[in-house]
């Protein structure tokens, strides 16, 4: 439900041309961290974009050796291999949305934050701190990079309460926080903040905001354990819908509507926190 009419584009005010009906997918980027187990990082990046009719292309920032159960292992790519990854993909075939993920280190912080300020299309920063299961997946040096260099250059930020705290100290504890937390996380740059409740009790709602208009986006909680790679989700669906040109508040709406469908129909994988399921909209399964 939102609070006032949208009136902003994807890119701080614009629209984002869309392609033409007989040309080319919209086409997304993730620069982000590999996820062996599929359930969040670069796999599920490119499955959300699969599912949404998007061309999804990667720059693997990361690898981590990852299952339902947790993080056993993370090694960051040198700063020259992310590069080299983001200048093949977009010189060559160009990007209408960008997504980042996890980006380890403030060197790789650093580097990313420097190859978006030069692209031009809608970004969206989900600022991963530490994994579902709570493991740190940014050196803690990073965050101050992170909070100078990347958001500046976010159309829109997409962090969880815990992200709000680590970035701006701001602890949440009910739905009124979200406003103080939002305007925190703008202070340091982004066009918009969605900042993402789905830590407090009760159904699941979300705050976003460019500092002027408020749209609250709600929905109901679906209590189960498969939410693994949620934020990697509902940041690589914003960026996918914003790809095909919607403007903020309505690439939101429906980034939220997708995710929270991908979680109702989340299956069992391995022992801990099963997966979304990214392809809830495709049709019958097996």
């Amino acid at each position: 439900m939102d609070d006032v009419n949208s009136r902003a584009g994807g890119a701080g005010g614009a629209r984002v041309q869309r392609p033409g009906p007989s040309g080319p997918l919209p086409r997304v980027l993730t620069v982000a961290g590999s996820d062996s187990g599929g359930g969040a990082g670069i796999q599920a990046d490119l499955k959300t974009m699969l599912a949404l009719g998007t061309h999804g292309m990667s720059v693997i920032a990361a690898v981590t050796a990852q299952n339902s159960l947790g993080v056993q292992g993370s090694w960051e790519l040198p700063a020259e291999a992310v590069r080299a990854q983001y200048r093949s993909v977009v010189d060559d075939i160009g990007v209408h949305a960008v997504k980042t993920g996890m980006l380890a280190s403030a060197e790789l912080v650093q580097t990313v934050a420097d190859l978006l300020a030069g692209t031009e299309a809608p970004v969206v920063v989900d600022p991963v701190g530490v994994s579902k299961h709570g493991d740190p997946l940014l050196a803690a040096e990073a965050v101050d990079s992170l909070r100078g260099k990347l958001l500046p250059v976010a159309t829109v930020v997409t962090p969880n309460l815990d992200e709000v705290a680590q970035l701006t100290g701001v602890r949440v504890t009910d739905e009124t926080g979200l406003r103080e937390a939002a305007a925190a996380v703008l202070a340091h740059g982004s066009r918009w903040a969605l900042i993402k409740g789905g830590h407090l009790p009760g159904e699941a709602v979300d705050l976003l905001t460019d500092g002027s208009e408020e749209h609250w986006l709600r929905a109901p909680r679906h209590d189960n354990r498969h939410t693994h790679g949620t934020g990697c989700t509902l940041a690589s669906a914003l960026a996918s819908y914003l790809a095909k040109g919607l403007p903020v508040p309505e690439a939101a709406r429906a980034a939220k509507e997708y995710t929270t469908g991908a979680i109702a129909a989340g299956f069992p994988l391995g022992a801990g926190l099963g997966p979304v399921d990214h392809g809830w909209r495709l049709g019958e399964r097996g």
